[in-house]
C-alpha cells in the first residue's frame, strides 16, 4: 500500500485497542480490516503465539494487507465469524473489535456511489461481487417496502412521501445514477436540511444493500460463543440504530435488548460492562477527522 494515500483515519485508535486488553501471546480479530489502521496498532502489541485475524469483504481493502506473520486477512463479511474462526481452527479469542463506520475511501469513491456529493452509478456494495445494488432497490421495491426502508434506516419522517416520488419517477425512466436519484429526491427537503436529510436517505439504502443490521446482529451473537471468558467485545458505533443493538447486547446478552433476571432479580448477561459511560472522540480527533464526530466506543468484558 502506497502510505500517502489516506484508506481511511482509524476513529478512536488508542482508546478502542487499549480496550482490547491485549496480551501479546493472545488471538485478536478485527472485524473491520479497511485501511489497517486499527490492525497495525494491535499487531504493534503482539509477541510469540500472538495472532491477528482481519476480516473484510471489500476487496479494495486486500491492497492495504498488512505483511505479518502474525496477520491473517479474511476475505469475507463478518458475520461469518463463527465459519472462519473454525476454518483456521481457531477455537476461541481474546478480544473483538469492530468499527461499524464506513471509510473515507468509500465516500470518496464516484464509483462506489456511496455519497451524494458525487455523480457515479447508484451502487452501494461493500462486496462488489455479489449482492444487489441501491439501484436495483429504488428500481424494484415496491412503495411499502421503500418507505419502511426510509423510516427504520434513515429514520425519515417523510419516508411515505418519498418512497411516492421515486415510483412515480421510475414510471418514466430507470434511475442508474447518483444525479438520476437526487433530481428527484432534493424537491422534498429544504435547503438548511438537505445535507442531513441526504445523508439520511443514502444511509438507508446502504444499510438495505449490505444487509447490515442483519450482518451485525449474527456477528454480535457469535462474539458470545466465540470470546474467551474475560475476552474483551470492543465496537465502535456510528448511528443509533447500530448503537442500540451494541447496547443491548453489552447489557443484557441479545440484540433486542430482553432482560432475563435470575431468582434473585440479578440480570443475567454473558457480559459486563468495562465502561459504563460510553467513550467520544475529543474535539482534536473530531477536528483531525470530521467523520469521527457521531462516534461512539462501547466496551464489555465477558464473564
Amino acid at each position: 500500500m502506497n502510505e500517502n494515500v489516506i484508506y481511511h483515519v482509524p476513529v478512536l485508535l488508542k482508546e478502542s485497542v487499549d480496550g482490547m486488553n491485549i496480551r501479546p501471546d493472545g488471538t485478536y480479530v478485527d472485524m473491520t480490516f479497511g485501511g489497517g489502521g486499527h490492525s497495525r496498532e494491535i499487531l504493534g502489541r503482539l509477541g510469540d503465539g500472538g495472532r491477528l485475524l482481519g476480516f473484510d469483504q471489500d476487496a479494495d481493502a486486500e491492497n492495504n494487507i498488512v505483511n505479518d506473520e502474525h496477520f491473517t486477512f479474511v476475505r469475507s463479511n463478518f458475520r461469518y465469524l463463527k465459519n472462519f474462526l473454525r476454518y483456521y481452527d481457531v477455537e476461541s479469542v481474546d478480544a473483538i473489535l469492530a468499527d461499524l463506520g464506513v471509510s473515507s475511501h468509500h465516500f470518496d469513491d464516484v464509483d462506489r456511489g456511496f455519497s451524494f456529493r458525487f455523480d457515479g452509478k447508484l451502487d452501494m456494495r461493500m462486496n462488489k461481487r455479489a449482492g444487489i445494488t441501491a439501484a436495483d432497490i429504488v428500481n424494484t421495491y415496491d412503495e411499502e417496502k421503500l418507505a419502511d426502508i426510509f423510516y427504520l434506516y434513515g429514520e425519515l419522517k417523510n419516508s411515505r412521501k418519498l418512497a411516492a416520488f421515486i415510483i412515480k419517477a421510475r414510471a418514466d425512466k430507470q434511475i442508474e445514477t447518483t444525479e438520476d436519484f437526487l433530481e428527484i429526491i432534493k424537491p422534498l427537503f429544504g435547503r438548511e436540511r438537505e445535507k442531513k436529510e441526504l445523508a439520511k436517505v443514502f444511509q438507508a439504502l446502504r444499510i438495505e444493500v449490505n444487509r447490515e443490521m442483519d450482518a451485525l446482529k449474527e456477528m454480535l451473537n457469535a462474539a458470545v460463543e466465540v470470546l474467551k471468558p474475560g475476552g474483551r467485545l470492543v465496537v465502535i458505533t456510528y448511528h443509533s440504530l447500530e448503537d442500540r443493538m451494541v447496547k443491548n447486547m453489552m447489557k443484557a446478552g441479545n440484540v433486542e435488548g430482553k432482560e432475563d433476571k435470575d431468582f434473585f432479580g440479578n440480570l443475567m448477561t454473558p457480559f459486563k460492562l468495562v465502561n459504563t459511560k460510553v467513550i467520544v472522540p475529543n474535539d482534536d480527533e473530531i477536528a483531525r477527522n470530521p467523520r469521527s464526530r457521531s462516534a461512539k466506543l462501547r466496551i464489555a468484558e465477558k464473564k
